[in-house]
């Protein structure tokens, strides 16, 4: 009998201990990502001086963000939470916020796997349109284009993406009236969707919508092709309208990013970028409306492990000298302005 009981017990654990291995695998663990960075920057005219997204103190040692993303997938089903605290993540507010202990919500949705290749998602999200994204790891800049200061940082909404095959796949969804905020102004009206295509190895490009009668439509071209192993060549082309309702404007656009690996830890890459305001334009980071901006961005990374340094050194030239750069006192305009910045990032 004790015997019996002896080989019943170890049946019952052995069934239990396969039964937990059976578990663990179906239900993966929650992956924690994120990053922290930090940086200088010194504008020659001695004030801050070129409008656009982020690292806006001048002369000083300044923070940029903590970002903490939550993600799972059990199954078909998935979820990210993303959040950002710092001043990072502050400007992206809407209004701006003017406190140190502010947070943002980068991304907040939920998706689900129909099939292998029809997936449905919903939530908070960073935007599909543009090549720059906010998070510091996900640029190789770390100061950002006109063209992405000017365009949605994220969408709301509800999306459908079917993956025809590994190089083709489309995207549609209907989201909130207006950017960046989690809830819509009246109406969830704004339609947007998105071609990628990966016509050869190493080669992608997108092609995106977004249209909505508060909103504006915007059309953009986002594409990167790796021509060979220490060279890539990234593009992206916009134009956006601001939408009737609530005025008239918008910009056009068009940024070139060559990057050349020199080293197995250093790579070298120029930013050079045309922006344009529409007449009638309500834009306020970047020219006068009706006018024009060029600007040139050399930058550096320097990897060691999860962490890059980023030496970077950017000079941008208004076509009027009316159109927002002034000297050193912030008084006299002028057509140029430049800057330096020296950047940390670590990613985990």
């Amino acid at each position: 009998m004790k015997k019996k009981l002896l080989l019943l017990m170890s049946l019952a654990t052995f069934a239990f201990a396969a039964q937990a291995q059976d578990t663990t695998k179906a239900d993966p663990p929650l992956t924690i990502s994120g990053s922290v960075d930090t940086y200088y920057k010194y504008d020659f005219s001695k004030h801050s001086n070129i409008p656009t997204s982020f690292a806006s103190d001048q002369n000083s040692i300044s923070i940029g963000m903590i970002d903490l993303a939550l993600k799972k997938k059990v199954g078909k089903a998935a979820f990210v939470g993303e959040m950002s605290f710092g001043p990072r993540g502050q400007s992206q507010s809407i209004p701006p916020s003017t406190t140190d202990g502010s947070y943002h919500v980068q991304n907040l949705y939920v998706s689900y796997d129909v099939t292998d290749k029809f997936n449905l998602t919903g939530g908070y999200m960073a935007t599909f349109m543009g090549y720059e994204v906010i998070s510091p790891v996900g640029n190789f800049n770390y100061s950002t284009s006109y063209l992405f200061t000017n365009g949605p940082f994220q969408n709301a909404g509800f999306k459908a993406t079917y993956l025809f095959s590994d190089k083709a796949s489309l995207m549609a969804g209907i989201f909130n009236d207006a950017w960046n905020v989690y809830t819509s102004v009246s109406k969830v009206n704004t339609f947007g969707a998105q071609l990628m295509l990966a016509p050869a190895k190493g080669w992608t490009a997108y092609i995106n919508l977004l249209t909505g009668t508060l909103s504006g439509t915007e059309i953009d071209l986002t594409t990167s092709y790796q021509i060979t192993d220490a060279f890539k060549l990234g593009l992206n082309a916009a134009d956006f309208s601001a939408a009737s309702a609530v005025g008239t404007g918008g910009f056009s656009g068009i940024a070139l990013y060559p990057q050349i690996a020199v080293a197995k830890d250093v790579t070298l890459g120029l930013r050079g970028e045309y922006f344009k305001t529409k007449t009638g334009s309500v834009t306020t980071f970047g020219p006068a409306p009706g006018s024009s901006v060029t600007a040139f961005t050399l930058t550096a990374n320097i990897k060691s492990g999860p962490l890059t340094l980023i030496p970077e050194v950017r000079l941008d030239n208004n076509k009027n000298i009316t159109d927002g750069f002034t000297k050193s006192g912030g008084v006299t305009p002028t057509k140029s302005a430049s800057q330096f910045v020296l950047a940390a990032v670590y990613a985990f």
